[in-house]
């Protein structure tokens, strides 16, 4: 064996056994338990697969009594999920914008007919004569988010790709903004989602009132009902003590999503079980706050209607009133049984959706209650992972291999032989692919570096039929590699 291919073996070889220790692992429901016993195992029955879930909080609500559980860690560092762990719940707080409009109906502050422009003058674009209700029902014809401008679009696509918050920064005077620019479409009238929407209609009814929105939901729906673990986080500095770490599917921790503007969206709010257990009970008893928010008016398909935040699913012989909710690291479930008057909560501090546990403890048949759908295509995540992962390191080994070298082409090989194995484990979907093939990165990146250090004493710095081209394309390909690795880690 030639020297050179025996040092670039070593190096792989040892690259190989670290990248093994550092390979990506998907988070795992461990048998941490606490709280009501038999709820945590009736929940751990109901998930169908542990892998991808760290920690699960649960409530049952069943004849009266409210069971609490937890499932798991609540972080990395294995402390155990508690009934009262602080969960980011998401859009499930779209409720309390639904409920918050029945309520200052009931009081003669607002009418669901009214228009947007009628209680909140400052919007002065299109989107002022859509009524209240058509925002509650999500059937305003505004778009689901508001992209409209190279800037958004680029602070959401490096959330996506970052695990970061795409709602940074969005106050109350951006979403007056966003309305004043979006006319409504032509899905007016039928059920849309819409993030924006909902976020108009919790600021209108806030400038109604002179409060901020979370005030607001604290005198008109939190305290009446005593949900004081129920709290609104405007920034990371906010987050309420203990609280869960939320995380992706391949491991990677995600930023809360915190602000001010989309608070009635569902952004930066975080409530435990045991509060929300108290919210559905008393929903489902009639007994909340604008607890007619729960009533179905809208269709919005063949199975399911709408009311004022709150949707209703046939499944079979029974109808479930629901929510749920989504965030960067986390995923939300409330619902109930009207009939029964049997409830559920259940909150995860992963990615992966909890809506099937939720359902199939409220009795839904399994083949009802479905399975968590992934975020991407299995073959997208795969690929991903796998190809970023590798293709890094094979490029720098067919630079070494070549007979023409000079040291900036290696500088530019050897920049990306870093930057894309890390990308791979940062964006691929490691529950699709094992983790201990990452390793397969590292070694291949390692082995292309101990080459071209073999062969770096010998190489010209720019053998370039024109220097300054080469010279371009190097800076160029540094820069790239820089810029991506702050927008994907910094």
């Amino acid at each position: 064996m030639r020297k050179p291919t025996a040092v670039a073996l070593v190096a792989g070889i040892i690259a190989g056994l670290a990248g093994l220790a550092a390979q990506p692992r998907e988070p795992r429901l461990t048998a941490s338990t606490t709280g009501d016993a038999g709820l945590a195992a009736s929940a751990r029955a109901a998930v169908a697969d542990p892998d991808g879930y760290r920690g699960l909080a649960v409530a049952l609500i069943d004849d009266g009594q409210v069971r609490t559980a937890g499932l798991g860690d609540r972080d990395r560092d294995g402390a155990p999920v508690e009934p009262g762990t602080p969960f980011e719940i998401g859009s499930v707080s779209k409720v309390f914008t639904g409920m918050l409009l029945s309520r200052r109906a009931e009081a003669g502050a607002v009418r669901p007919e009214d228009t947007l422009g009628a209680v909140w003058p400052a919007v002065d674009g299109p989107a002022r004569e859509v009524t209240l209700a058509e925002l509650a029902s999500h059937r305003s014809g505004l778009p689901r988010l508001d992209l409209g401008s190279v800037g958004a679009w680029v602070r959401m696509l490096r959330a996506n790709v970052a695990a970061g918050n795409p709602y940074a920064g969005l106050d109350t005077d951006r979403v007056r903004a966003a309305a004043d620019a979006h006319a409504p479409g032509d899905g007016r009238g039928s059920v849309g989602y819409s993030n924006l929407g909902s976020a108009v209609l919790g600021q209108a009814l806030a400038a109604e009132a002179g409060l901020g929105f979370p005030a607001l939901v604290d005198r008109e729906l939190l305290t009446p009902l005593g949900l004081t673990a129920t709290v609104h986080a405007a920034d990371p500095g906010a987050l309420p003590a203990g609280h869960a770490q939320g995380t992706r599917g391949n491991g990677r921790v995600a930023d809360p999503w915190t602000g001010t503007g989309y608070a009635s969206a569902g952004i930066g709010y975080w409530s435990t079980a045991e509060d929300l257990a108290r919210l559905v009970a008393a929903t489902a008893a009639g007994t909340a706050p604008g607890a007619d928010a729960r009533d179905p008016r809208f269709d919005d398909d063949e199975r399911t209607r709408i009311g004022y935040g709150w949707f209703t699913t046939r499944y079979g012989d029974q109808e479930i009133t629901w929510h749920n909710g989504a965030t960067g690291g986390f995923s939300s479930y409330v619902g109930f049984d009207r009939v029964t008057g049997r409830g559920v909560v259940v909150l995860g501090n992963t990615d992966k959706r909890v809506e099937p546990i939720g359902l199939r403890l409220l009795g839904v048949p399994p083949d009802q209650a479905g399975s968590p759908a992934p975020a991407l295509p299995v073959w997208a995540g795969a690929g991903v992972a796998l190809l970023f992962t590798v293709i890094g390191g094979l490029s720098l080994l067919g630079v070494a291999h070549r007979p023409a070298l000079d040291r900036l082409t290696v500088l530019s090989a050897g920049a990306w032989a870093v930057v894309y194995p890390a990308l791979g484990r940062a964006l691929g979907d490691w529950s699709a692919v094992p983790g201990w093939l990452w390793a397969v990165g590292p070694a291949l990146s390692a082995a292309g570096a101990a080459l071209v250090v073999y062969r770096w004493r010998g190489l010209p710095t720019n053998r370039a039929a024109v220097p300054w081209r080469r010279v371009v394309v190097t800076v160029a390909s540094l820069v790239a590699a820089a810029v991506v690795t702050v927008v994907v880690f910094g």
